[in-house]
């Protein structure tokens, strides 16, 4: 990654061996191994920080204006503490403002600041850097104040403040876990209580490979509104015999139950989400016990799930986990995002790392993409550096 420190000096002007201070925070990107496609505010994921980052450097102005640099991207962009608001042509550079106004809402002397961004995270992977962008900044903007938020009163913050900034809700729970991710765990995450639990990997040897399919996603917005739309279906007609406020209060027999009240198309998608809440409480069992065959099967499953049912993976991310599935000492494949493209995760073993490197070569003859891949390790959360 780039010397951020170094580069913000040089941007500004700061003299190295100056006493100008400058805050240096970072905010891990995420990964959702499980659980993504949950409902809208009821989800449990099982997730991890992601040694992938999105630093923040920061140091005070004499005026009121504030630079904002991203020497990844080559650009800059400026406004005003009189006109801190969301601007579309800001791009990028409106997540740095997100904690900004935060704690000019909270009544810190908020006046002038230099701020660089720079990172590794993959962009438009679904790796959650613009969340990384907004936490990093939070925290280093904590430092720089020396204020005394809890990492709880710190998120609340960062939630309102992306609500009101935007003018519509963040995805909260990307805050709680590049907040609080631990090194070497998994975490089961869960969008009602915004609260992550750290559940130690055990892996072993088994390393973990990100591929990006680089297959480009129209129409994705629609598709999934769709979904979630039969799922609220699905919740109403169910809770018309039994109570419950979202799918975590039913179970598969409740659905085959209900069969013939529930159009299929409406049954396949409430199937998916009520068995894959299920898989994550059996996964973490799994990794409790250290039950990798176990974790093995869930994962695989919940691929297939996310194919028949939820209908929301595409060709090429079914070749990619199906040569992870062909592939001996390999855990567990499974596409991860949004779906219809984007990125899958390989959980296995270094020597079938080589042996599954050797069996997608034939991707880009296919398909027409050439695939990149990322090894990554489970990292901890935010922390000034």
């Amino acid at each position: 990654m780039l010397d951020i420190g170094h580069i913000h000096r040089k941007e500004y002007g700061i003299d190295a061996g100056g006493t100008e201070r400058i805050i240096i925070a970072e905010a891990p990107g995420r990964i959702h191994y499980l659980g993504e496609h949950g409902e809208p505010k009821a989800g449990l994921f099982l997730s991890s920080g992601i040694d992938r980052y999105i630093r923040v450097a920061l140091s005070p102005r004499k005026d009121n204006s504030f630079r904002f640099y991203a020497p990844d991207l080559g650009e800059r962009k400026r406004t005003t503490l009189a006109n801190l608001k969301y601007k579309r042509e800001d791009r990028w550079s409106n997540y740095l403002k997100t904690p900004i106004h935060g704690f000019l809402e909270l009544g810190y002397p908020v006046k002038g600041l230099n701020v660089t961004v720079a990172g590794d995270i993959p962009l438009h992977t679904g790796l959650a850097s613009s969340s990384a962008i907004e936490v990093a900044a939070g925290v280093a903007l904590r430092e720089f104040f020396k204020a005394p938020l809890s990492t709880d009163e710190l998120l609340a913050q960062i939630i309102l403040s992306q609500k009101t900034l935007f003018e519509k809700p963040g995805i909260p729970i990307d805050y709680a876990i590049a907040l609080y991710a631990e090194e070497d765990c998994f975490l089961v995450a869960d969008e009602t209580t915004l609260t992550v639990r750290p559940v130690p990997a055990n892996l072993g040897e088994y390393q973990i490979i990100l591929m990006d399919s680089r297959v480009p996603r129209m129409g994705l917005d629609n598709e999934l509104r769709i979904r979630r739309q039969a799922l609220k279906k699905g919740l109403t007609l169910l809770a018309q015999k039994k109570t419950g406020t979202s799918l975590r209060d039913f179970v598969t027999a409740d659905l085959i139950e209900s069969m013939g009240n529930l159009p299929e198309e409406i049954r396949r998608r409430s199937m998916h989400i009520i068995q894959e809440l299920r898989r994550i409480c059996d996964a973490e069992e799994a990794l409790l016990k250290g039950d990798l065959p176990a974790l093995s099967k869930l994962i695989f499953h919940s691929h297939e799930s996310l194919r028949d049912l939820y209908e929301v993976s595409c060709p090429e991310i079914d070749w990619l986990v199906k040569r992870g599935q062909e592939t001996e000492g390999v855990l567990g494949s499974r596409m991860t995002g949004l779906g219809f493209g984007g990125c899958t995760y390989t959980i296995l073993t270094p020597k079938a790392a080589e042996e599954y490197r050797r069996r997608i070569e034939d991707y880009e003859r296919i398909f027409g993409f050439r695939p990149i891949m990322h090894t990554i390790k489970l990292a901890q959360g935010a922390r000034i550096i």
